[in-house]
């Protein structure tokens, strides 16, 4: 397995593993607040790289 990739979670993993809802992540993300999306193959496809989200749960700063 290649160690360089990572797993992208979707907005529904993302709201399940941080509690927030979908709302508030917008919000955070706006505000600098939370890890950026990345955008994924396809059509209005977007996800957050799973060590950014876990990071983020870790730090003080939220």
């Amino acid at each position: 397995m290649n160690s360089s990739l990572q797993r992208v979670l979707k907005l529904r993993e993302v709201i399940e593993i941080t509690g927030l809802s979908r709302s508030t992540i917008y919000a955070a993300m706006a505000r600098s607040q939370f890890p950026n999306q990345v955008k994924l193959p396809g059509v209005r496809r977007v996800g957050w790289y799973e060590s950014d989200i876990r990071d983020w749960l870790n730090s003080a700063e939220h």
